[in-house]
């Protein structure tokens, strides 16, 4: 099976663009998971990336899960121990990855995200929407529930309310909608949509890195953290900002009146 999750290298950006189009870039039923875990396995050891754009080829970012491929469920012939474990050690393989990857992450959605598709994106960090775009939390219209670890992905994007009202309807919503409820923070034309999003990359990734780094891993563990552990750890992580050669950098550049020149 040919890979699903092509990647090219723009500088200190990666994209990364789901490209299966005979699947409508599904995310079960292939080698996803797997390679969702080694691509954010190579960016976090290369210090040198400093932002990923992740998008979809086609005009669709993701279906979500492969509603053909869990055909062979029918009947009831695979054991419900065996079915649990699949979810483990497949699809759950990629928020247990994407999620924590401590360089910033947009979300260039070209098209419907469905499912787990809409999930992925709530993994990001920043999403971007094409005016084509749909998303959809629908696992309750096929008879499932989001095993991707939707009901604890979304309630953080757009509120437990606006949560609730998409995963029990399964309804879709458009561009437009999805900027209202803050599931996106911005709208483009379809032919603007990777351009906006590379130049939001490369603003990020003009940047020094290991300070980027540090900052999301400071804002994932705002989400689950007290203000007083946080704080602690925003004291260390700044004792080591203050020791790296980019920050010694940013102050000359501020003192001399010049750009920085960040290595």
């Amino acid at each position: 099976m040919n890979p699903i999750l092509k990647k090219k290298r723009h500088g200190g950006v990666m994209v990364w663009t789901l490209d299966q189009p005979e699947t409508r870039n599904a995310l079960t039923g292939n080698n996803a998971a797997e390679e969702f875990v080694q691509a954010c396995t190579e960016v976090s050891r290369d210090l040198s990336v400093r932002a990923v754009v992740l998008t979809g080829a086609g005009p669709v970012f993701s279906s979500g899960g492969n509603v053909k491929d869990m055909q062979k469920y029918q009947g009831n012939t695979i054991p419900t121990e065996v079915i649990r474990d699949e979810y483990r050690h497949g699809i759950q393989r990629i928020p247990k990855a994407l999620y924590p990857l401590d360089v910033p992450v947009i979300a260039a959605v070209n098209g419907p995200a469905i499912g787990a598709g809409l999930d992925l994106t709530c993994m990001c960090d920043i999403r971007i929407a094409s005016e084509t775009a749909l998303f959809a939390e629908s696992f309750v219209r096929v008879g499932i529930v989001p095993g991707d670890g939707g009901a604890w992905l979304l309630p953080r994007v757009v509120g437990m309310s606006k949560a609730c009202e998409m995963a029990f309807t399964g309804e879709a919503l458009n561009a437009q909608q999805a900027l209202a409820c803050g599931l996106v923070s911005r709208v483009v034309s379809p032919d603007q949509l990777m351009p906006e999003a590379m130049a939001l990359a490369q603003k990020i990734a003009v940047n020094p890195g290991t300070v980027l780094r540090m900052t999301k891993r400071l804002l994932r563990e705002g989400e689950k953290s007290s203000l007083e552990s946080l704080l602690e750890l925003s004291a260390s992580y700044q004792a080591i900002a203050h020791h790296t050669a980019d920050h010694h950098e940013a102050v000359r550049a501020f003192v001399e009146k010049r750009p920085p020149r960040f290595s």
